[in-house]
């Protein structure tokens, strides 16, 4: 009897050891680090077992990196096409990801707005104000970055209000792009440039990004101006099947990903200056957020696939605008 007692108690002892924790790779956007640091947190209260290990960079390059080989179990990404090139080149999840989370797999949003030089001394009040003489703009790279893409056809869909037609509207964002002083590759490259290299008198970027800019460099030094016009900016995220399923990940990938439409994760979000799907945590941060139109992609270019064969594929519009 001694001898089945000191067993038992051995062998219950030992399942902590063969019962291996969970862990997962999120691929995120440049400037969600801050973010997920949180969140992360936040999740692991709950599931204690998991242990998540991040990576950043531009959306498009993270999309690239793993079909090169990155093995994320969920991508968080900034823009659907970044995501669903893995689902048709790298055959790495469904096509049909967007109808397996709700809101079209995007649990939270945002829009481009700009961040301008304490006092605005530029007077830069929308998207025509870019243009004025000596005003020089700072933004990701649209061939790289979700967010620089958003920021041209938020450009774009300003353009198609105020100018009747497309030669007009073409026009305007190539003065646009004449007066970006830098192009960096991702969100988080263009806020170095504009925070710490003081590049530039406007900064294009995420709503969310130049909020938490003031918050850790100083409301006193900077200004945030939401033009009246802008676009739709959401933030789709998957599990990669192929991926869970050799690791043995899914279930816990899922989960992960379902918790962001969770009340706490809703709030997390809103207090990092995301607009957020729940009614109620919306409703509670609403002062936080400015009301304006927003335009769709569907509004600006007729969906992401015709966007980026139009304006950001190799020798589409972006490049003849930027060679003229």
């Amino acid at each position: 009897m001694k001898k089945i007692l000191l067993a038992a108690l051995f062998a219950a002892s030992a399942l902590p050891t063969f019962a291996a924790d969970k862990e997962l790779l999120n691929a995120s956007y440049d400037i969600a680090r801050e973010l997920f640091v949180q969140y992360n947190a936040l999740y692991q209260k709950e599931h204690p077992d998991v242990k998540i290990t991040q990576s950043h960079a531009g959306s498009s390059k993270q999309a690239n990196a793993i079909l090169q080989g990155l093995k994320a179990d969920v991508v968080t990404f900034n823009q659907v096409t970044d995501i669903d090139v893995l689902a048709q080149k790298g055959k790495l999840l469904p096509e049909n990801w967007r109808e397996r989370l709700p809101h079209h797999s995007s649990p939270y949003y945002s829009t481009t707005a700009f961040l301008v030089r304490k006092g605005n001394p530029k007077q830069i009040e929308n998207w025509g104000d870019l243009v004025k003489d000596g005003v020089e703009i700072v933004l990701a790279n649209p061939k790289t970055s979700g967010n620089g893409r958003y920021a041209y056809l938020g450009a774009l869909g300003y353009a198609q209000d105020a100018f009747k037609s497309e030669a007009e509207q073409h026009d305007f964002l190539k003065n646009v792009l004449g007066h970006v002083k830098v192009f960096d590759t991702g969100g988080r490259g263009a806020t170095t440039s504009f925070v710490e290299r003081k590049i530039g008198d406007v900064l294009i970027t995420f709503e969310s990004e130049v909020h938490g800019i003031r918050q850790e460099y100083g409301a006193d030094n900077y200004d945030v101006v939401i033009p009246k016009v802008s676009i739709l900016a959401e933030f789709p995220v998957a599990w990669l099947d192929k991926n869970t399923e050799a690791k043995g990940t899914t279930d816990t990938a899922k989960n992960y990903l379902e918790y962001l439409y969770s009340e706490p994760a809703q709030r997390l979000l809103a207090e990092n200056h995301y607009r957020v799907r729940d009614e109620k945590v919306a409703a509670a941060f609403k002062d936080r957020f400015p009301e304006l139109k927003l335009k769709t992609i569907e509004d600006i270019s007729g969906s992401w696939d015709k966007a980026m064969k139009e304006h950001f594929a190799s020798g589409a519009l972006l490049d003849q605008l930027q060679k003229r």
